[in-house]
């Protein structure tokens, strides 16, 4: 799939006025909706921050909930990315033996670092229903959102857990 090159500003645009409009972990839930509801290709959209060794579930969007709500960072496709700093996009995640399965119907994932500064402080994990999904038009948008929502995830840092 492709993110059409005219959606790539009013997605910019709505999710700074996401983040103007709500802070911490309601921005970042309220983000994962709007991209979710925007790009059909995005079936299930989730926000982790680094906490130490881990990765904790702070919002997703999606049919159903994620067993995965703490990952260790040497485990899994987002374990890697945020290793590794960097994006990681997984063609198919069948042929992939770090994915840590979620759904049956998930059949490739985009994993995005969302940064403060160099430092890798969580990321944007997005699962496909189909293999090859995501391309670098994604990679492109998600990149850009990311940085948009470090605040947020900061913010979300000091809430209470989700409940």
């Amino acid at each position: 799939m492709t993110v059409p090159s005219r959606a790539v500003g009013a997605t910019l645009l709505q999710v700074d006025a996401i983040a103007t409009r709500l802070s911490g972990r309601a921005a970042l839930e309220e983000a994962c909706r709007f991209l979710r509801e925007s790009f059909p290709h995005y079936r299930w959209v989730g926000i982790y921050r680094l906490d130490g060794d881990s990765l904790v579930l702070e919002a997703w969007s999606g049919p159903a909930a994620t067993q995965h709500t703490r990952i260790p960072v040497g485990e899994g496709i987002c374990g890697r990315a945020a290793r590794e700093g960097r994006t990681v996009i997984v063609e198919d995640v069948r042929a992939a033996p770090e994915y840590l399965a979620c759904f049956l119907e998930t059949r490739s994932e985009i994993v995005v670092p969302i940064r403060d500064g160099e430092r890798v402080v969580g990321e944007v994990d997005i699962d496909g229903n189909e293999v090859g999904a995501f391309d670098a038009s994604d990679r492109d948008l998600l990149e850009k959102i990311a940085r948009r929502l470090t605040s947020a995830l900061a913010k979300a840092a000091s809430e209470p857990p989700p409940a």
